[in-house]
């Protein structure tokens, strides 16, 4: 059975898209407490594959995926990905009008995808950040104060909460984009659509233009991005690398080109996977 490494514990929205992800197929979720965990499980053999929140339509790219794979595990690649619908719910210990919370609690992106609820709805509460939605609901359901979880309807009827509101998040088509890790020999297989992503990174001696002339690579030879994405390098101000998502697998002729002429203008070039768009299923099993 295939052991797959996830961001815990159970009633997370991770968990949730995991099931919807796995299509069937017989899995052991193993909940880790962090996406670095996760994915690290898949680096030291701990687990076959890490299933992580990759980027969400309200908040963009999940920094800490993006910083592990950029700094932390470099034998790893996005072997597939999946697009979930994320619909968050107000959770209580016990039945509260909205006036009484006096603490609102979450996974960071929990909080971010609900601010203007919580501004608006929940002016009086204070807001205080959770390793994950799921362990945010049992601390509420555990607590004699009058707190509140942003979660999943599965946490709450995991620990016994009371959801106070329903489709709190700010925006309706709220989709969160999660990936497939595998260890870097894995190679996925599958029709239609491919994407692949990269991470570039010093353009040579800086000058007006490096990343126009970095991009125009891919732009010339009709590649399209579907997303970029800047991150600071850790290496002091002013330095950056360049996280790219584009259409096509990286070894089709064009993008292969493409993605040559780029190491000619960047000190470093990886590619982090190469994959089919949303083809369900665990990609190599």
């Amino acid at each position: 059975m295939i052991r797959i490494a996830f961001l815990g514990p159970a009633g997370t929205y991770t968990d949730d898209a995991l099931r919807a992800a796995a299509d069937g197929a017989q899995v052991e979720a193993v909940p880790h407490s962090s996406v670095y965990s996760a994915i690290r499980a898949v680096e030291t053999g701990e687990a076959d594959r890490a299933f992580v929140p990759f980027e969400n339509s309200i908040e963009g790219a999940v920094r800490s995926t993006l910083d592990t794979l950029a700094f932390d595990a470099r034998s790893v690649t996005i072997a597939g990905e999946h697009d979930h619908p994320i619909s968050h719910r107000l959770i209580a210990r016990r039945g509260l009008a909205l006036s009484e919370v006096e603490v609102v609690i979450s996974h960071e992106q929990g909080l971010a995808q609900c601010v203007r609820y919580v501004r608006e709805k929940l002016p009086q509460a204070e807001t205080r950040v959770a390793p994950s939605t799921a362990e945010a609901v049992r601390i509420v359901t555990e607590a004699e104060e009058p707190w509140a979880a942003i979660g999943a309807g599965a946490a709450a009827d995991l620990y016994g909460g009371v959801i106070l509101a329903e489709g709190v998040e700010d925006e309706g088509d709220n989709v969160t984009r999660f990936v497939w890790v595998a260890p870097q020999e894995t190679r996925p297989e599958g029709g239609g659509a491919w994407r692949t992503s990269l991470i570039f990174s010093e353009l040579g001696e800086d000058h007006p233009g490096a990343l126009v002339d970095a991009l125009t690579e891919f732009a010339s030879r009709d590649v399209n991005l579907t997303r970029i994405e800047s991150r600071p390098r850790r290496g002091g101000l002013g330095r950056y690398m360049f996280f790219v998502d584009l259409e096509g697998a990286a070894d089709d002729d064009v993008v292969a080109e493409a993605i040559d002429a780029v190491r000619e203008k960047a000190d470093s070039v990886r590619v982090l996977g190469s994959y089919p768009v949303n083809a369900g299923g665990v990609p190599g099993a």
